[in-house]
């Protein structure tokens, strides 16, 4: 009699013709099921975060590693995707009394956390980042609010704080923020000049925004079945609440179904969300322990100025590439500049022209020790960047499947956004080739942001994920994948030193 096979033993061609018919949740647990499986199956990230334009939110992720798209947990309409965060998004919900809340929410475990309100125009939010793994009793989150203000807040508080305007040079305003796991908050103005906020340590507490009002708290959620087009409020009780009457109708389809879904209307002579009418002598405080914003180069403590902090041409170039994004990569801080208008040439004040071409991308590496400290690089190593409305990413790219290496892969192109590809070496944007979402041929939809399950990327040559603290080393192309603590910290500051 024949010896029983092990699971981990399956050919890899069942294995893949098997994670075909997995949705995005049981996919990745089957790749984390043993090293085998991993190597059989694709990572599913990175992934372009993909919605149809029409009334129902019905986001997908179209992978490019698996050529293939994974649909999301369906949410209400008028949501608007603000932030994306190793698996969560951070969205926008619009209400019917013109106010706005926010939510943390994971599509694929369909878990949400309401966050306490921000007493601000919400269309003036332009990025939420927050920390990884969020939990109702332990996060934090800060978003860029106008042209020159910071909102943050943490597990605990009853509301937001809104910090002080940045002190910025005139004409220029906050266009990026990215996220650390060490409690800080790295800001990006369009002229270039980085601010970072520094998060009061986070401590796990009772959120003010579900329990501190007793079990007849509003419930609120984002979250829709297949076939609900309404949102559904249970009333306070025994509450001081705020009422209006909401009407809310809708008639969209069911992905994967033709027919489409009877109107229906609701009529709400009393709904309650959860914003609470509380005199402002009883307010209180925040409850947010205090944070702080200070500039990056602090020292001097004198005006930002291009011409001292960025190697030239490139003090000249910088106010002709408006997109500008931050991202670490192997614990080094880049920026990444694009022209997103026309392509220009540039008069330089030494003499002689730099021509900027049209979505012409620049990748400049911070160097603490240089004057300037600014500098472009033309060599990520193998890695690739991935930025936009997302919390940045850097992955070792090479050797995975749907990616090249040395890239930046951002979103945006001509009519509708679309996720492009900068070459480094080529020094030419392109498509990249997202599999096709599953949506009605010719059906519009939009590309909102990049989306990864995890932000904290390595791969060797079974595309193995991993973070810092391995205590394991292997080589790919020469290059160290994993690597101790006190190797990196030693790499790092050779890298400064240099």
């Amino acid at each position: 009699m024949a010896p029983f096979r092990r699971w981990a033993d399956l050919p890899p061609d069942l294995l893949c013709r098997i994670g075909d018919r997995l949705d995005l949740k049981w996919y990745a647990s089957a790749r984390g099921a043993c090293t085998a499986w991993r190597c059989a199956l694709a990572p599913p990230s990175p992934a372009l975060l993909v919605v149809a334009d029409d009334a129902r939110w019905c986001p997908r992720a179209a992978s490019l590693p698996t050529r293939r798209s994974f649909e999301l947990t369906a949410i209400v309409s008028g949501s608007r995707c603000v932030g994306s965060s190793n698996g969560w998004l951070a969205l926008s919900v619009a209400l019917f009394t013109g106010q706005t809340v926010f939510v943390l929410l994971n599509p694929i475990a369909a878990v949400e956390i309401l966050l306490p309100p921000l007493i601000y125009e919400s269309r003036w939010v332009s990025k939420v980042v927050f920390t990884p793994r969020p939990a109702k009793d332990d996060f934090a989150a800060a978003a860029i609010c106008d042209i020159d203000r910071i909102a943050y807040v943490t597990a605990g508080a009853r509301r937001w704080a809104v910090m002080e305007p940045v002190r910025l040079t005139s004409g220029d305003q906050l266009t990026d923020v990215v996220s650390t796991d060490k409690g800080k908050v790295y800001c990006l103005t369009k002229c270039g000049d980085v601010h970072v906020l520094r998060l009061p340590e986070r401590r796990r507490r009772k959120p003010a925004n579900t329990d501190e009002a007793g079990p007849s708290e509003p419930e609120f959620s984002v979250l829709q079945r297949p076939a609900e087009r309404t949102i559904n409020f249970r009333p306070l009780r025994c509450q001081q609440q705020r009422s209006f009457r909401m009407m809310r109708y809708e008639q969209g389809r069911i992905c994967n179904q033709l027919e489409p879904i009877p109107l229906r209307l609701t009529l709400c002579a009393q709904a309650s969300i959860p914003y609470k009418r509380v005199p402002p002598e009883s307010q209180g405080p925040d409850l947010n322990a205090p944070a702080t914003v200070e500039p990056l180069l602090s020292d001097a403590n004198l005006p930002f100025n291009p011409a001292t902090v960025f190697a030239p041409p490139y003090d000249t170039v910088s106010a002709f590439t408006s997109a500008k994004n931050l991202v670490f990569c192997e614990g080094n801080l880049y920026q990444v500049w694009r022209n997103a208008s026309c392509t220009v040439t540039l008069q330089l004040p030494g003499g002689g022209q730099r021509r900027v071409s049209e979505n012409e991308i620049l990748v400049l590496r911070y160097y603490p020790r240089r004057q300037p400290c600014w500098d472009v690089v033309k060599d990520l190593g193998g890695y690739s960047l991935f930025v936009g409305r997302n919390n940045a990413v850097s992955m070792y790219a090479e050797g995975v499947p749907g990616l090249r290496g040395n890239c930046v892969y951002w979103i945006g192109g001509r009519g509708r956004d679309q996720g492009m590809v900068f070459d480094m070496e080529s020094g030419r944007s392109t498509p990249c080739r997202a599999p096709q979402v599953g949506f009605l041929p010719g059906h519009p939809h939009s590309t909102i942001c990049w989306y990864f399950l995890s932000d904290v990327v390595s791969n060797n040559n079974s595309w193995i994920s991993s973070s810092s603290s391995s205590n394991t080393t292997t080589t790919r192309g020469g290059r160290k994948v994993y690597q101790t603590r006190a190797r990196a910290r030693a790499d790092l500051a050779q890298d400064m030193e240099d």
